[in-house]
């Protein structure tokens, strides 16, 4: 049983279909199709029931999900434990940092590193998804915050928050669409997406485009390549009446008052964050960095 078998498994399980789980891996849906398959061979066992409506696990797969989140967790954690004993600190940790962070998110990261490793000095640097893995594999970054764990075996990536995304609409607007439990997807049909280029981050960005378009959504006219969407764009599109724009609960723009935020019913759409740096480094600083971050299925 190899450890990709599993994480392969446990995004099939988590995201309910493979379609999703292949998007989320940055991988073929044949080719984690063929993973899982090979897994359960391995052991023996039925893990999956797959219907045209999605995949839902068995009994023996429920065990199996628990046992696997855990052993993944144990793996992540001796990498980044070992890590911290080996190598030395660079002087400089290049950090890359998307826009729309959670404001709380670098607070205990950045408090570790100080403690243990004063010397260094963080350069924390703007970039886009695309432009941080770009910025890895020359060098010129020595952690990034993606939104996507990047394939393959060149970078080794730990996930540091999910935030489920809700919606930003006209408040007069919202107060129309709004339900106890906050606003449907389908509810949002005949607005326009305020969207972000796909090149900036294209994993998520399929994924995203995916959902919206499965609720039957409007997605627009792409967003021009280049174009950071800040939060005065996505203000001032929602703010014009014909259109919605997402974004998480703990948003740090403050809204104007004709502006409301909602939640999204049933959670639909979660934005991820991984903490991705090369699998070669033997920083102590990188380690000590990235083992600051808490876990996101505990908070």
């Amino acid at each position: 049983m190899e450890l990709r078998e599993l994480r392969a498994f446990v995004a099939v399980a988590e995201e309910g279909g493979m379609s999703a789980a292949a998007r989320r891996l940055h991988i073929s849906q044949p080719a984690l199709s063929q993973t899982v398959n090979t897994l359960e061979r391995r052991l023996g066992v039925k893990l999956l029931v797959r219907r045209s409506t999605g995949v839902s696990t068995t009994e023996a797969g429920v065990a199996l999900l628990g046992e696997a989140r855990a052993m993944l967790a144990r793996h992540d954690q001796l990498l980044r434990t070992m890590a911290a004993y080996t190598g030395e600190t660079g002087g400089v940790l290049r950090l890359g940092v998307p826009l729309e962070l959670p404001a709380d998110l670098l607070g205990p990261p950045l408090e570790r590193l100080a403690v243990a490793c004063p010397e260094t000095r963080v350069q924390a640097l703007h970039l886009s998804t695309a432009a941080q893995q770009a910025a890895l594999q020359a060098g010129e970054l020595d952690v990034g915050l993606l939104r996507g764990r990047p394939p393959g075996p060149e970078f080794d990536a730990m996930l540091v928050v999910r935030e489920p995304l809700g919606v930003l609409l006209a408040a007069d607007h919202a107060a129309e669409l709004r339900g106890p439990d906050g606003i449907c997807l389908e509810a949002l049909r005949g607005l326009t997406w305020v969207s972000f280029p796909r090149p900036s981050s294209p994993a998520w960005f399929d994924e995203l485009t995916a959902i919206l378009r499965s609720h039957g959504l409007d997605l627009g006219p792409p967003a021009p390549e280049g174009q950071a969407l800040i939060a005065e764009v996505k203000l001032a599109a929602v703010n014009a009446g014909q259109s919605f724009a997402l974004a998480p609960p703990n948003w740090s723009q403050p809204l104007p008052e004709n502006v409301s935020w909602s939640p999204l019913v049933g959670h639909p759409l979660v934005r991820r964050t991984w903490a991705v740096w090369p699998a070669a480094s033997r920083r102590r600083d990188v380690a000590v960095f990235v083992g600051g971050f808490p876990d996101p299925d505990a908070v």
